[in-house]
């Protein structure tokens, strides 16, 4: 405890000690509650509903409508809200960060903020981590909000629905397991611990009904993963018709595994790609080059940044072995091309490795997410990382894709009017949270004292040493009928420790990214006495380990108690202290006993990158065995020290990614406005013909002035003549004449004023001829270019990036010569599409309504997620779907030609 701390008094404290009055207050409507009949407490949200509409605030509802979701909880799941999880929903409801340990119930505490939330009507997000959770969370607490009136939508990738008791099977409407085993149905107990046997609870999937993500969008309440969120906001900003949009807005947010979603996934952005023609046959070349390289004469690799280098005698070798130079002058390009698919080659070979950082499946390079444990199908590397892996495994190369749209998570929850989080683990990031989300951190306290025993870290002197004295101590506690779980850092390691405990003949599950569909079976089933569960990270599996397994034995359950409880090992140190706690979270869950240790070896990553010489050194010099631990706290506090940097580094990576991203997203908001005003356009026909006659009138003053820049007014009238000639056949240019008399300021005026006019005069006459194709080819037009322009400008701004950062070589700042850089890029971007819109738009002829029939949006669309390229950093991962471009269209313009011969860059 900190001086400050014993002085001020601990601020946690008070900001709970803030909030237990008005815990006190539900639980005095409590029994009013009670006796209310369940029509008369699903008229209740009716009735909050009008106190709202006479000028109540949410605040003034809280207590009645906490206390109302408690009782419907109660009557559904047979589940009465403790008051510390009334707590949680408080600091929730708060745009807080609520931290709660594992086995709190986090799911439920949800369901307080979530249901006061929707009742002001502007849609409650609840953001979760997989499409299993969500689908699960809507089903389960979905009871709840039925019982109150309450909608419930959900969003997993390319599929939507709305939880709907009635849909498929009208006769059970209520998932209660205790009512479900009082039912008439012979068959309720049987269902009910099949149910309970596969998880704490199962989704019943005939209760989601499939419906459009508008629809999904529409309910009161939805919950989605991030990734879903983030994509359909971005597909909103390329859809053609406001119908095609699916959000309705970003009022508030509950993200659960905050820290997971926040902080590990903001690593990496989001992005909307496409197909390039890129060969794949660079890939191979380079991958079968690779292998001849040796390390370090050859190259180096920096484990920490995950970054590789060439040597200059790796260099040579390459350049004699393609017959090629690498550096040549006059082949810029070429040279560029050249080392990038030799760097990408070289990071694949040397820093992601299979079964760790990737599987192959079915032909395909599926990644695994480093921080779940979990495969990611779909999902792809960017930079060209993803072909040159799959080069390496020999498997088929796909395209390189090209950005389309983009954002940050940190950009997109920032949208948010509130925001609000929980996790078990979020003190250790509490300065990322409030630096870059301005949430702030409240741990709440446990529904019963926490008992667990975390043991000092053992160390031992080579992996396998560690391994052989893990797998004795497994085999003491499994001899003892101790429930174990042992948390592993890879799929690797995860296979390597199951096969020696084979050897053992310990029998065990095995849980990781190659058999995580059986994930909720498992883990239901790990609190069983005697049994035995290796599993990768843990974090956000979203399944309680219970005594006694699922459903719980009441004798099976007192045994572990008296051996102990859950023991929990971890074979590695993550590099996030908060990964390691989750593990350890998983024993001692509300007071039970417990017992995590973490056994690690001088050859783990961590402990290898972040110096062990020292303590290897006293280890063989005091002769200590491979397989004799040395436990000391020193250590541990050491190791945690080191993790700390890590955080810490991460940290500032992405504050550095959020930095250039702010200067985007700046652009973003102003590019995604306008295309929301010209969709906005397509039902009020004023607003689009006064957005195009402004834009007329703006470019018309640009023409004039760019065509008196010649050497003389005659020459630049001229010019004009010609330009508008071909425009407007039909015009009468006489009166240009007139300004050759005129001075240059004068000049301008005067032929600002006539070819404006001339422009309104054929933009009414095309109005008159075409009618409604006009009003709607304009529409698309501007819509494309500004997709069109938008694209190309992602482009070179992603470009312009990498070669700001040369310049602080010059000591001149990266940052802002992007600011400078990005601003003169943008005014020449909303030139270009003003400029482009308009020149199609006075050519529309009798072809141009063809262009309304277009499909709206961009074709064989990639969505990923994928991590910008800070310097040295590594690539990142990304999703495919499906979805609309426009270059390879007929252009609007009615020349007949492909948009990207004719009005196309």
């Amino acid at each position: 405890m900190s001086i400050l701390t014993k002085i001020l008094g601990d601020p946690n404290a008070k900001a709970v000690d803030e909030l237990r009055p008005v815990v006190g207050k539900i639980n005095l409507l409590e029994p009013a509650v009670q006796a209310l009949s369940n029509e008369a407490l699903k008229a209740k949200t009716d009735e909050f509903r009008t106190r709202l509409a006479a000028g109540e605030t949410l605040d003034d509802l809280l207590p009645d409508a906490f206390a109302t979701v408690r009782e419907a909880a109660k009557r559904t799941l047979g589940q009465r809200h403790f008051d510390v999880q009334l707590l949680g929903g408080l600091a929730l409801h708060q745009g807080k960060i609520a931290e709660m340990r594992t086995g709190e119930g986090k799911t439920l505490v949800a369901t307080l903020p979530c249901y006061l939330n929707a009742l002001a009507g502007g849609g409650m997000h609840v953001i979760t981590v997989n499409d299993y959770l969500s689908r699960r969370d809507a089903v389960w607490m979905g009871q709840i909000y039925h019982a109150l009136g309450l909608s419930v939508g959900i969003l997993n990738h390319e599929a939507s629905y709305l939880y709907d008791p009635t849909h498929g099977n009208p006769k059970s409407e209520i998932l209660n397991p205790k009512q479900i085993r009082n039912s008439n149905d012979p068959n309720a107990d049987v269902l009910d611990k099949e149910r309970d046997t596969i998880g704490a609870f199962k989704v019943i999937h005939e209760f989601l009904r499939p419906v459009t993500r508008r629809e999904a969008y529409g309910a009161d309440i939805t919950y989605g993963t991030n990734n879903e969120y983030g994509f359909d906001y971005l597909r909103d900003n390329m859809a053609y018709r406001a119908e095609d949009q699916s959000q309705r807005g970003h009022a508030f947010a509950i993200v659960d595994e905050v820290d997971s979603i926040l902080i590990d996934e903001a690593r990496t952005p989001l992005i909307i790609s496409a197909p390039d023609a890129e060969s794949g046959e660079l890939y191979k070349t380079f991958s079968k080059l690779v292998p001849r390289l040796k390390h370090p004469e050859d190259y180096s690799i920096d484990e920490k940044l995950k970054a590789v280098a060439m040597t200059e005698a790796g260099i040579d070798k390459v350049e004699l072995l393609i017959g090629k130079k690498l550096y040549e002058g006059g082949h810029e390009a070429e040279s560029i091309r050249l080392v990038h698919h030799l760097e990408q080659a070289l990071r694949a070979h040397a820093l992601y490795l299979l079964d760790r950082d990737y599987v192959v499946k079915d032909g395909e390079v599926i990644i695994v997410d480093e921080f779940t444990g979990r495969l990611m199908p779909g999902r792809r590397w960017s930079e060209g990382l993803h072909q040159a892996v799959e080069a390496k495994e020999g498997v088929m190369v796909q395209k390189e894709s090209r950005t389309l749209a983009t954002i940050t998570f940190q950009n997109y929850f920032r949208m948010y009017e509130k925001l609000a989080g929980m996790t078990g683990t979020a003190v250790t990031n509490a300065e990322e949270f409030h630096a870059v989300y301005k949430l702030d951190v409240i741990s709440i306290p446990t529904h019963r004292p926490n008992i667990r025993e975390d043991r000092p870290d053992l160390v031992f002197r080579s992996e396998k040493g560690k391994f052989m004295a893990l797998a004795r101590r497994i085999k003491e506690l499994n001899e003892a009928c101790a429930p174990v779980l042992i948390g592993t850092v890879s799929i690797e390691k995860n296979e390597r420790l199951s096969a020696i405990l084979k050897r053992e003949g310990i029998p065990h599950e095995i849980l990781n990214a190659k058999n995580h569909e059986k994930e909720a079976e498992i883990i239901a089933q790990a609190g069983k006495s005697g049994a035995v569960t290796v599993a990768t990270n843990l974090a956000g599996r979203g399944v309680d380990i219970i005594f006694g397994g699922n459903p719980p034995d009441p004798e099976d359950a007192e045994k572990v108690r008296s051996v102990g409880g859950l023991h929990v090992f971890g074979t590695e140190r993550h590099e996030a202290r908060r990964i390691d706690n989750q593990l350890r979270g998983r024993s001692g869950r509300q007071g039970d006993p417990g017992f995590t240790q973490f056994y690690l070896s001088l050859e783990d990553d961590l402990m290898r990158i972040f110096g062990s010489d020292r303590i290897k050194r006293m280890m063989e010099t005091l002769g200590i065995p491979e397989d004799e631990p040395i436990e000391n706290r020193m250590v541990s506090k050491a190791i945690e020290a080191a993790q700390a940097k890590i955080e810490g580094f991460h940290f500032d990576a992405r504050k550095h990614v959020l930095e250039f991203d702010d200067v985007m997203n700046k652009q973003r908001e102003a590019i995604y406005r306008m295309r929301s005003e010209v969709l906005a356009a397509a039902v009020n026909h004023d607003l689009l013909r006064e957005r195009i006659y402004s834009i007329a009138k703006g470019e018309a003053g640009v023409i004039a002035i760019s065509h008196l820049a010649a050497e003389t007014v005659e020459e630049g009238i001229e010019e004009l003549r010609k330009f508008l000639t071909a425009l407007a056949p039909q015009a009468d240019l006489a009166k240009l004449d007139e300004a050759k008399d005129l001075d240059n300021a004068s000049a301008g005026e005067y032929l600002s004023e006539f070819v404006g006019e001339i422009f309104e005069n054929i933009l009414k006459q095309k109005e008159a001829d075409l009618g409604q194709a006009f009003r709607d080819a304009s529409r698309v037009i501007l819509l494309q270019t500004i997709d069109l322009f938008w694209m190309d400008h992602l482009d070179a701004m992603d470009h312009m990036r990498d070669s700001v950062r040369l310049r602080s070589y010059g000591q001149r700042d990266p940052l802002v010569e992007y600011k400078n850089e990005s601003i003169r890029m943008f005014r020449g971007l909303q030139e270009a599409i003003r400029q482009y819109a308009l020149q199609s738009i006075l050519r529309l002829g009798a072809a141009a309504p063809a262009a309304t029939q277009q499909k709206a949006g961009p074709e064989n669309l990639i969505l990923s997620s994928a991590q910008s390229q800070t310097p040295n950093a590594s690539s990142t991962r990304p999703t495919s779907a499906k979805a609309t471009a426009g270059r390879n269209d007929p252009c609007p313009c009615g020349s007949g030609k492909k948009y990207k011969k004719c009005h196309g860059r």
